[in-house]
C-alpha cells in the first residue's frame, strides 16, 4: 500500500471506533494488538497484515473490505425483508441482521422463533451494552439471570448485554422479536 492509502485506511479506522465509542486500548484489547500499534496504525504510520485486519475489522463490527470501502456515506438504506441477512442461531430459530454494517450507533436484529425453541440450553452475554428486547408476535419467555419474564406482543424489557439472558418460545405460535442493542457489541 502507499502511504496515503496507509493514512487513508487509518483514518477509516479511527473513524469506525470513534463511531463504536471505544478508546484505542479498548480496540487494541478486542483485536489482541498492542495501543501504541493502533495508534500508529489509525495515524499512518504503519501498516497491518491482514489477520490482524480481520481481528481489527471483527473488534469493530465490520468485514476487512468495509475497512478499504472508501465510498461516501450511504444515505437511506432500505432492506427488504427477504433480503435480510439472516444469521445461524440454534434449531428452530432464525436471527435477521435489520442494521446494516458499517454498524455505528446501535444494532437491530429481528428473530423467529417455532414453538419450543430458544435461543440455547445455557444463557449467554455479549460485551456490555444497553439492549431492548421487544415481543412483535407471540409470547416467549425472557430469562435475565435466574429470573423469567413471560412477554407477549407489544412487552419490552430493557438490559445491560452481560447480564446472561436466554430467550425460549413457551407459546403454540411462532414468536417474532426485536433486539436492540447500542452501542453495538464486539463480533
Amino acid at each position: 500500500m502507499t502511504e496515503s492509502e496507509t493514512a487513508r485506511l487509518g483514518a477509516r479506522i479511527r473513524a469506525y471506533r470513534t463511531m463504536r465509542r471505544m478508546t484505542v486500548r479498548g480496540l487494541a484489547g478486542e483485536a489482541k494488538a498492542s495501543p501504541s500499534f493502533i495508534s500508529q496504525l489509525e495515524r499512518g504510520q504503519t501498516s497491518a497484515s491482514i489477520g490482524m485486519l480481520r481481528r481489527i475489522a471483527g473488534a469493530l463490527g465490520l468485514t476487512v473490505a468495509d475497512l478499504f470501502n472508501e465510498e461516501d456515506e450511504v444515505g437511506h438504506r432500505v432492506v427488504k425483508r427477504s433480503e435480510r441477512p439472516e444469521l445461524h442461531t440454534a434449531p428452530g430459530t432464525r436471527k435477521f441482521l435489520i442494521s446494516q454494517r458499517p454498524l455505528q450507533d446501535l444494532e437491530v436484529y429481528a428473530g423467529e422463533f417455532d414453538p419450543g425453541a430458544s435461543t440455547g440450553a445455557e444463557p449467554y452475554t455479549h460485551g456490555d451494552s444497553q439492549e431492548i428486547f421487544l415481543v412483535v408476535r407471540g409470547q416467549v419467555t425472557l430469562w435475565l439471570s435466574d429470573a423469567p419474564h413471560v412477554l407477549t406482543p407489544g412487552d419490552s424489557v430493557e438490559y445491560r448485554t452481560s447480564v446472561p439472558h436466554r430467550v425460549v418460545n413457551d407459546g403454540e405460535e411462532t414468536a417474532e422479536v426485536l433486539w436492540i442493542i447500542a452501542p453495538p457489541t464486539p463480533a
